[in-house]
């Protein structure tokens, strides 16, 4: 049990948008959360009946909490995300008002690292492209499988050295990959090359890792310019957010041949694929399985629990994002 058990009547927490059905269920058991309701009636009816009572939001990155539903709840002091992104989630105006933003940085950096490296193997040796060779019977028919390009020793470009990006970094250098990045500022002390433009980055590898995170500030970062820059013969992995790619520019250039593949578990309108892509071997698409392990969603599953006891308990956030503070 969780030190909050209180009854339905006297919630103080809402839950915002669909959650790993667990976490769902205690919030709902052990902490008497209301769900708000997806019609637009009900959650008018809701948020009139009840909005006064919600001093804690719980939500992923999926769906987030927007101006409007903060405004809408006038005694709201938390927003507590399950997931490390939060771009959903308006933080400039959670900061505005005194609202803290929690998320849950760290347990997934493992995976998701795990998932660039898996992406960045399977693009370049095509190996999801040869299963399906295999099981179209075509090895026997058509002899050996092309030749694909060698994935050890490459050049890598990072977008976004943060902790999953530095991860990523880490993994690759034992494959004797060469590192650079590119951030907002230069990573002190870092043992890899900082290029300060995505497009001089993209130019100079073989690899363009996206870790960056999502938002307003990195909007298409990777616009048709970085993707022209590299080219035919690059590589695009992306396990940051669809909105990071220019996607439309993305899909014509593999569509056209003027990029050598993509690695991708996230895209511009999940879980909405372009259907171009869906014809194309050099594309590994993945529906956003990042952190979809069973023990990474049950220490993120853990992390959200201990940042809402303690917002409730003491009015702090263990992983803040924005500090909870004095409405404005």
């Amino acid at each position: 049990m969780h030190a909050h058990p209180v009854t339905p009547s006297e919630s103080t927490v809402l839950q915002v948008g669909p959650l790993k059905p667990s976490l769902a269920e205690t919030l709902r058991t052990e902490y008497g959360a209301a769900v708000l309701p997806e019609d637009a009636t009900d959650r008018a009816r809701f948020l009139t009946d009840g909005a006064a009572r919600v001093t804690a939001v719980v939500t992923s990155g999926r769906t987030g909490v927007d101006a409007d539903l903060m405004a809408a709840l006038p005694n709201l002091g938390a927003v507590i995300n399950f997931g490390v992104g939060y771009d959903t989630t308006d933080v400039d105006a959670a900061s505005a008002h005194g609202i803290g933003v929690s998320n849950t940085p760290d347990v997934l950096t493992d995976c998701v690292a795990d998932t660039a490296v898996g992406l960045m193997i399977d693009v370049m040796r095509r190996f999801s492209a040869a299963d399906r060779f295999v099981r179209a019977g075509r090895w026997p028919a058509e002899g050996n499988f092309p030749l694909t390009r060698q994935m050890s020793n490459s050049s890598v470009g990072v977008i976004g050295l943060g902790r999953i990006g530095g991860a990523i970094a880490k993994r690759l250098n034992a494959f004797g990959c060469t590192i650079s990045y590119h951030n907002r500022r230069e990573v002190a002390d870092s043992p890899y090359r900082y290029v300060g433009s995505p497009v001089d980055l993209a130019r100079d590898v073989d690899v363009l890792v996206v870790a960056a995170a999502g938002g307003s500030g990195t909007r298409q970062l990777v616009d048709a310019d970085v993707i022209e820059a590299l080219g035919p013969r690059g590589y695009l992995i992306n396990i940051a957010r669809g909105s990071v790619v220019d996607e439309p520019a993305l899909v014509d250039a593999l569509v056209h041949g003027r990029l050598a593949g993509a690695g991708l578990d996230v895209f511009a309108d999940e879980p909405y694929v372009p259907a171009a892509l869906f014809e194309l071997d050099n594309v590994v698409l993945l529906p956003h399985v990042g952190s979809g392990t069973v023990e990474t969603r049950a220490e993120m599953e853990a992390l959200t629990l201990r940042n809402l006891d303690e917002f409730l308990a003491t009015g702090r956030l263990v992983t803040p994002v924005v500090e909870p503070g004095v409405r404005v």
